[in-house]
């Protein structure tokens, strides 16, 4: 089963969005995806529960709990791990050990980088990442890349080390999906397409190191 962590030390940097459009765009393609939520915000939950019945479903499981990997069914493809707000890499330990890559978002703002350093620095220091046996990607989240400030701060994640897996750019439109239980990959429209292919690199890059 293919296991995808989404974490950051850093709340409000587009964890639900990532990890909510990513099991779409998974599920979409046929795969049983599951959503494992530790955030006790539940988020990624809320949105599973409201995904419209003429969508292809996707499974919420109460990761807050101990024993949550009981509830995960056996026939699952996919399991994204929406970690929680504000958690460190050291407490992620036993999800680290089952993972195949992380994501981690980083908003384009100062205090999102220096956040994101110190999430990462610590990253470095798990043993599957220290000895290369685990792949880490960064996706710089709600850019606005006509902007100088938006280029610098990609510039300036590309400095922390991981590669820069995805630039997606910032759009109304992920909020109010969101609201729905929908994603952008449950639309076919030219527009939306144009947001989906900023999504590519990174469902590239997970199918060559997961």
């Amino acid at each position: 089963m293919l296991t995808i962590l989404i974490a950051s030390s850093k709340g409000g940097c587009g964890k639900t969005t990532l990890t909510t459009n990513l099991a779409a765009a998974y599920a979409q393609n046929g795969a049983q995806v599951v959503i494992a939520d530790a955030d006790r915000q539940r988020s990624s939950t809320r949105w599973c529960v409201k995904r419209p019945a003429n969508l292809p479903g996707v499974l919420p499981v109460d990761a807050t709990r101990k024993r949550w990997r009981e509830d995960v069914p056996h026939d699952a493809n996919v399991l994204l791990l929406d970690a929680p707000a504000g958690t460190r890499a050291r407490d992620l330990d036993d999800v680290l050990d089952a993972a195949h890559a992380v994501l981690v978002p980083v908003m384009p703002s100062q205090i999102d980088l220096e956040a994101t350093a110190d999430f990462l620095e610590d990253l470095r220091d798990t043993g599957r990442v220290r000895k290369g046996k685990l792949a880490v990607g960064i996706v710089a989240n709600r850019l606005r890349p006509w902007t100088t400030s938006s280029q610098l701060a990609v510039d300036a994640m590309r400095e922390f080390g991981p590669p820069v897996v995805a630039e997606i750019r910032d759009a109304q439109g992920y909020v109010f999906l969101t609201g729905l239980g929908k994603s952008i990959f449950d639309y076919r429209s030219e527009e939306v397409r144009k947001h989906q292919a900023d999504w590519l690199p990174m469902v590239k890059w997970l199918k060559q190191h997961a």
